[in-house]
């Protein structure tokens, strides 16, 4: 992890969130709106937690992340900062209710495994939530094209909500629900969005993609 981003650049991480609230509170909107309401959160986990930011405000008590500076930004959020990387969590089967993974599935080096791994620590009766920045969306084109000049974005790969999709269920999952956010400039949602966060049902045009999925046949 030495070298990475997330390790090195963890203000200037911070920072973005800080400059572009109003994108943010639309994200964390979306999210809540996919977590069932009559899970226990307080077994829930964070895959790939990074700072926090997500995880703290969704009251999930754990996060795994390969990042030790991220994991300490994390901490002060009130999450219980794990060491380690998706692809082989250090979580016992059937362990949590609640999995997240926020912008993470860009990022791990094998998608397959880190889905299988979800599903391995997920109670039957659990839920899983995942969010993509979707490569099909008009936003996401942009991000798509610019990407190499972001120090985060470089060597991301970006996924469709469709691509996610069929990942899930080829993991076991099936998906309960569908929702997207961010269909402009992240930079010019601050007043719009601080005054009503804009969620819309499905996928395709909005920049945040959010899947609610349950293991398979519950």
């Amino acid at each position: 992890m030495a070298g990475s981003p997330f390790e090195t650049k963890v203000e200037e991480y911070e920072a973005w969130f800080d400059a572009h609230r109003g994108a943010y509170r639309a994200e964390q909107t979306a999210l809540e709106h996919a977590v069932p309401d009559d899970l226990d959160r307080s077994d829930g986990l964070a895959i790939g937690v990074g700072t926090g930011r997500f995880a703290g405000p969704l009251d999930l008590s754990v996060g795994v992340d390969p990042a030790a500076g991220a994991l300490e930004r994390a901490a002060d959020r009130g999450v219980d900062p794990v060491r380690g990387v998706a692809e082989s969590l250090p979580v016992a089967d059937d362990a949590v209710s609640l999995v997240a993974l926020v912008t993470v599935l860009s990022f791990v080096d094998d998608v397959e495994a880190t889905l299988a791994e979800a599903r391995r620590v997920l109670a039957d009766d659990g839920a899983l939530v995942v969010a993509v920045l979707d490569r099909s969306s008009p936003v996401g084109r942009i991000y798509q094209e610019s990407k190499d000049e972001d120090p985060f974005y470089a060597h991301a790969e970006f996924l469709t909500a469709a691509e996610a999709c069929e990942a899930l269920e080829a993991a076991g999952f099936a998906i309960e629900q569908r929702l997207q956010t961010i269909f402009d400039d992240p930079a010019e949602l601050e007043a719009k969005a601080m005054r009503s966060a804009d969620v819309r049902e499905g996928h395709g045009d909005g920049l945040f993609a959010v899947i609610q999925a349950i293991p398979d046949g519950n």
